[in-house]
């Protein structure tokens, strides 16, 4: 069937999308020997939008071979966007793979303690180290801006950083173990 002779009541073409209407359950066969079911209606539409989008592409000689040329063409397209968007990776936003995260009040309990902790042992450290950590941690600078307003190396405030780092997660693992292991944090 050649492209131009698909045509409306008035005289018109409709186009190969229209043409294909007849073919749409060879198509679902087509798709359901290789793709997943629930994706076999989008590649459908996907196959229909191709060839509606084909509008002045001349005269197709063979609509059957076609339309199923062009439904490789989307198979693999999709199979290449799938692969390139790691789309087997992904999982399914259901409460068993992401628990609601509750704030009871042990949860903010053990975080106000959490943090008391770690103030402390900010505050235990040597005050170039802490003043280090804190305008790189907290107020977001660059190692190199906070070198500069500190007056030393880009690599010192990086052990420093480092250092600061060790002491606070070291007072928290022992705050976390000196709590009853029904309470202790998930880290």
């Amino acid at each position: 069937m050649a492209w131009a002779e698909t045509t409306g009541p008035r005289g018109e073409p409709e186009g190969l999308a229209h043409a294909s209407l007849p073919y749409q359950q060879a198509l679902r066969a087509f798709f359901r020997r290789r793709a997943d079911g629930h994706e076999i209606d989008d590649l459908i539409q996907e196959v229909l939008l191709r060839l509606h989008n084909r509008r002045q592409g001349g005269e197709v000689s063979n609509l059957s071979s076609f339309i199923f040329q062009t439904a490789t063409n989307v198979l693999l397209d999709r199979r290449r966007r799938d692969t390139v968007r790691r789309r087997g990776a992904h999982c399914e936003l259901e409460e068993a793979h992401h628990p609601l995260d509750e704030l009871s009040p042990d949860r903010i309990l053990q975080a106000k303690q959490e943090a008391s902790v770690a103030l402390e042992a900010l505050g235990q450290l040597a005050p170039r180290t802490r003043a280090a950590f804190m305008l790189v941690r907290f107020e977001g600078m660059s190692y190199k801006a906070t070198a500069a307003q500190l007056g030393i190396s880009v690599s010192a405030v990086e052990k420093h950083v480092t250092k600061a780092l060790r002491v606070v997660s070291a007072r928290l693992q022992e705050f976390d173990e000196r709590q009853p292991a029904t309470k202790r944090s998930f880290r």
